[in-house]
């Protein structure tokens, strides 16, 4: 959420600044209604104030003797009952108004960062720099494919128990799931994560928090009896792990890594990558998640791209870095760095994982702050897949297969598989 302080003092700088992601908006009457809530504020303070005076004098004047039932305690009892009455007044017009802006905050996407470069949508992304030799052999298979033959998962029947866009894994295909899964966990660790299972369940204070609402809730799937939605990503609790606290300065950065499966209803995507792994409304999903010192989060955001691509390079997957225009950037991203893996059955990169730096956007939303000295402040926070299951399977079955069919895996995955290949059985 961005700052009302700002929004008061300066809307033509996020005017500017939004008009970068290509949205037009007019902020006076925001301006206005932030103006007159600060107003609402500080006159209510005044007679707050006023009326503990009123309350103290009465008490004092009781104490040197004065009677209570006389004219002079009777007329400050009554200044302070109408002040009172004044006060609940505009308590009940600040909190309206509060509400209000509050609402038309939430709808705002945070700000893009000064390095974030501008562009209207995707074709102007910018690639940084390409990791491995991606394989270009004209006769590959795409991973449906592949998976269909080795009978590593079923779509048809998952469309029967549930819809389409559903899988369920057969096989090896189940085992190649588990053991990507945990590999990644592994990893992470190792470089000193704290590894959480969060609830798939989450209410609706936690989406709002990590900034899914109210704007994505199209996107989301929701319990009709209760306020609970099936978490999109494992960001959405992880960032509510904290919601309203203060963290000491020094337990900064925290460093969070969580598997998770995730649900999306991927509004307005049909038509494209019905087949296969690539667009589901159910996937699994590592997800990597900093809570750092705002001087130390540009730093973590390189730290935690260079995380989510150890993971590519241990699997020996050639991909390439691109980082986000303005136009494309995500609601509650201020900058963000795309790794796209390469497919080549499909022949082309597909994004893998997305690490974005938010700045204190989502910290301004849960009532996120850390504390040095006297001064407290909103933390930053940063999050990134590390990976996304489905998708990395997707690029290991296209990048490893063989021409007798086979599916060779790498070295550091073979452990957890307990075999080199994926093969017919």
């Amino acid at each position: 959420m961005l700052d009302q302080r700002l929004v008061r003092e300066n809307p033509d700088l996020i005017a500017r600044e939004l008009e970068r992601r290509g949205i037009s908006l007019d902020l006076k009457n925001l301006q206005l209604s932030s103006q007159k809530q600060r107003n609402l504020e500080e006159e209510l303070n005044r007679l707050k104030a006023e009326s503990n005076q009123i309350g103290k004098e009465v008490g004092n004047q009781i104490k040197v003797g004065i009677n209570p039932q006389s004219s002079q305690l009777i007329e400050l009892r009554k200044q302070g009952t109408q002040i009172k009455q004044k006060v609940a007044l505009l308590e009940e017009e600040e909190k309206k108004l509060s509400t209000k802006l509050r609402e038309e905050l939430l709808n705002l996407p945070n700000l893009p960062s000064k390095e974030c470069p501008f562009g209207k949508n995707e074709d102007d992304n910018q690639e940084i720099r390409r990791w491995g030799s991606p394989r270009d052999d004209l006769s590959l298979k795409e991973h449906w494919e592949i998976a269909e033959e080795l009978e590593l998962f079923e779509s048809e029947k998952s469309t029967q128990i549930a819809q389409s866009r559903f899988i369920t894994l057969l096989n090896q295909g189940a085992r190649l799931e588990r053991a990507l899964i945990n590999f990644m966990l592994d990893l992470h660790t190792a470089k000193g994560y704290k590894e959480v299972l969060p609830p798939v369940l989450i209410n609706t204070a936690s989406l709002t928090s990590s900034g899914q609402l109210p704007k994505f809730a199209e996107e989301s799937f929701r319990c009709a009896e209760d306020d609970l939605w099936l978490t999109p990503t494992a960001e959405v609790p992880i960032t509510s792990l904290h919601r309203n606290e203060i963290i000491p300065a020094e337990q900064l950065p925290i460093r969070y890594v969580a598997y998770s499966p995730c649900f999306r209803r991927e509004a307005g995507s049909y038509g494209r990558d019905t087949r296969g792994l690539i667009r589901l409304h159910q996937f699994n999903k590592v997800e990597l998640y900093w809570f750092t010192n705002p001087n130390d989060s540009e730093a973590a955001h390189t730290a935690i791209t260079a995380d989510a691509e150890a993971v590519l390079q241990a699997l020996e997957l050639p991909y390439r870095v691109v980082e986000i225009c303005t136009g494309d950037l995500g609601f509650s991203a201020s900058r963000t760095f795309d790794l796209e893996v390469w497919l080549p059955g499909a022949k082309t990169f597909r994004e893998i994982s997305s690490c974005s730096i938010c700045g204190d956007f989502q910290a301004r939303r849960s009532g996120i702050r850390t504390k040095e000295g006297k001064n407290t402040k909103l933390v930053h926070t940063l999050n990134g897949s590390g990976l996304a299951v489905g998708r990395t399977m997707a690029a290991l079955l296209e990048n490893g297969q063989q021409s007798d069919g086979t599916v060779t895996l790498p070295k550091a995955l073979v452990p957890y598989f307990g075999d080199s290949q994926l093969k017919s059985k």
